[in-house]
């Protein structure tokens, strides 16, 4: 593993951190990419925050040049992550639209939809959401039954879509349909970029067990979507949702940065109770903490890998996995460091939350799975 900082990164380094001071004020730092519960206001603090990112090129940094980024390469990305966390600055009002949808229209979109679509989409004045899963459609995504029948110009558009990550606060989704039942699976789906102002569409929040909304169902009742809102050929919308996929696990290199900041938080608790002096306490204070520098070490994995142009591989599965569960016995221990301290306030929050990470962004058992195909060569499972 070759994972180094050249010269051309610690310089983009320099230049942001640079920014960053001149930028984000005190009362700015620390307010999230985007909010669970977020209201009008912070929509607003946030959208300017992503102007300001926008209009210096700092909004979607590895977006080629010509769609207002800065073609940046891999190991300005990870900076660019280290310097957000250092500095603790919000992220974009739009990270699902800028990381995952935008590289989708860059690669397979028209002409017309790159020119008015992405502008927006940057400056976070307007808010995507992806309409993958259903309810009988989640990890075996190609199974999706919401139905999309030719009309004229039009696709008229039937079925539901779950768990749609800031779905009640979107303005367009990417959406996945089928469009033709008499095939395999994964060959009659295509893709629509959906205005969800259109007659028909019904977005409802769905509260999540920590009282939040963070995810919503999104109902298609007769929509007109115009064919023109088709994003690559008819029919090849696992291709598309591929890329989509691609670019959202390939965000699972920066997870660490926040785990391993909240590890030495409860580590510092600790030290501050005095438990640090149990061993009991202390062991598994040093899993979670040997846990979180793993993440880094496979994360780092991932870069070397993609710095020697080698093609996506296996490595963010193992960093999901590994991710998930470290997360998650996080949780645990602080429930053992904090006794009943944390079932309240920030720490009730997140270790309520916790207990989804082994599904949201792709299930435990998918990812072993996978590893088990990919990486240990066995059979599938009859």
């Amino acid at each position: 593993m070759d994972f180094t900082y050249p010269p051309e990164a610690e310089a983009f380094r320099a230049e942001f951190r640079a920014w960053l001071d001149e930028h984000l004020t005190d009362d700015g730092r620390g307010d999230g990419s985007y909010s669970m519960e977020m209201g009008p206001d912070q929509i607003e603090r946030l959208r300017t925050w992503n102007h300001l990112l926008a209009e210096a090129r700092y909004a979607a940094i590895a977006w080629p040049e010509a769609y207002g980024g800065r073609g940046a390469g891999v190991m300005e990305q990870v900076v660019f992550a280290e310097e957000m966390h250092r500095a603790g600055a919000p992220g974009t009002l739009n990270p699902i639209g800028l990381s995952n949808i935008a590289p989708a229209i860059i690669e397979h979109g028209t002409d017309e939809q790159r020119r008015s679509l992405l502008p927006r989409m940057l400056t976070g004045d307007d808010i995507w959401c992806q309409g993958f899963s259903e309810p009988d459609a989640g990890s075996d995504l190609a199974s999706l039954k919401t139905r999309a029948v030719i009309d004229g110009d039009c696709f008229v558009v039937n079925g539901q879509k779950t768990w749609n990550t800031l779905g009640h606060v979107a303005h367009y989704c990417e959406l996945l349909v089928r469009t033709n039942p008499d095939v395999p699976k994964h060959r009659g789906i295509s893709c629509l970029l959906v205005d969800l102002s259109l007659p028909g569409i019904e977005v409802r929040p769905l509260t999540t067990i920590t009282g939040e909304h963070e995810f919503s169902e999104i109902f298609f009742t007769d929509v007109r979507v115009p064919a023109d809102a088709l994003l690559g050929p008819i029919n090849e919308g696992w291709r598309v949702a591929m890329t989509t996929l691609t670019y959202e696990r390939g965000t699972v290199a920066n997870l660490h940065l926040g785990l391993r900041a909240t590890i030495l938080e409860l580590v510092d608790e600790a030290a501050a109770r005095g438990l640090d002096r149990d061993p009991v306490v202390r062991q598994k204070l040093a899993r979670v903490y040997l846990e979180g520098e793993l993440l880094k070490l496979l994360s780092e994995r991932a870069i070397s890998s993609a710095l020697r142009g080698d093609a996506p591989g296996p490595e963010s599965s193992i960093a999901k996995l590994v991710w998930s569960e470290a997360t998650q016995h996080l949780g645990e221990t602080a429930g053992e460091v904090l006794g009943f301290e944390a079932n309240t306030g920030r720490w009730g929050r997140d270790r309520v939350s916790m207990r989804s990470l082994t599904i949201a962004g792709g299930t435990t058992q998918v990812n072993k799975n996978v590893l088990a195909r990919r990486v240990l060569g066995l059979p599938r499972g009859t």
